[in-house]
């Protein structure tokens, strides 16, 4: 397994660009690399760096492609080629942070529950209702892969005041900050 770089210097402006166009789909028929050594790289990645999900273009990969924790019952997921297919009328408000944005952290409202519809790093088609963190999760990621940068999903208040203090945080901080509302979520 291969430990990827996480694109998450905010001055180089042409790494961060990925982050900003839609991904590609991940082409199963004519593979540009090995799913399930993409997936095993992906998730390495992101255990290393103390995430819970990480999406391609995270790494620089052009790829619809998103990874996130699961629990002991469920293992880790690697969703191909993702597509909510429902979003819940329930929604939460919760601070999220990001890899690529070390230190801000920033109040979004999202839906408690989605369904997706993916592929696993075999092909096959799964369909998935997922609550809770998970659902934030992939709504984070999903929007990685769409080319939304995260913190546009808050209003403008809690948008400025997050780039503001983003220098009060460091990583330890955040995840600490993170950790306590998922245990609110669940």
């Amino acid at each position: 397994m291969t430990k990827l770089h996480i694109i998450n210097d905010l001055k180089d402006q042409d790494k961060i660009q990925i982050l900003k166009v839609p991904c590609e789909p991940f082409n199963f028929e004519n593979p540009p690399e090995d799913p399930l050594e993409l997936t095993k790289n992906l998730i390495e990645t992101m255990y290393d760096a103390n995430g819970i999900g990480l999406a391609a273009n995270q790494v620089g990969l052009n790829y619809r492609l998103f990874v996130m924790r699961g629990t002991e019952d469920s293992g880790d997921f690697s969703c191909f080629n993702p597509r909510i297919v429902w979003l819940s009328d329930e929604h939460i408000l919760l601070e999220e942070g990001c890899l690529s944005y070390p230190g801000v952290v920033v109040k979004i409202k999202r839906p408690r529950h989605v369904r997706l519809r993916f592929e696993a790093p075999s092909g096959e088609t799964i369909t998935h209702k997922f609550t809770g963190i998970t659902a934030r999760v992939i709504q984070h990621e999903m929007d990685h892969l769409n080319g939304v940068l995260f913190y546009n999903n808050a209003n403008k208040y809690y948008r400025d005041r997050a780039f503001k203090n983003r220098h009060k945080y460091d990583v330890g901080q955040t995840q600490n900050i993170l950790q306590k509302n998922i245990s609110a979520y669940l």
